[in-house]
């Protein structure tokens, strides 16, 4: 995949794991939407970042 695919496809998977924390309640949908959060800020940190060419 590329870099720019991959940022999208983990920030869209953190958003559907937010969405189904959502949906649990509790201490563990907390956990699951936290998990679903990180997802999001780390794949759009990654869309971010300067690329190194070889």
């Amino acid at each position: 995949m590329k870099k720019n695919t991959t940022s999208l496809f983990v920030t869209g998977l953190g958003a559907v794991v937010t969405g189904i924390g959502s949906l649990i309640r509790g201490p563990i949908g907390a956990g699951v939407k936290g998990f679903g959060l990180a997802h999001i800020f780390l794949g759009t940190l990654d869309r971010f970042r300067p690329s190194k060419r070889r």
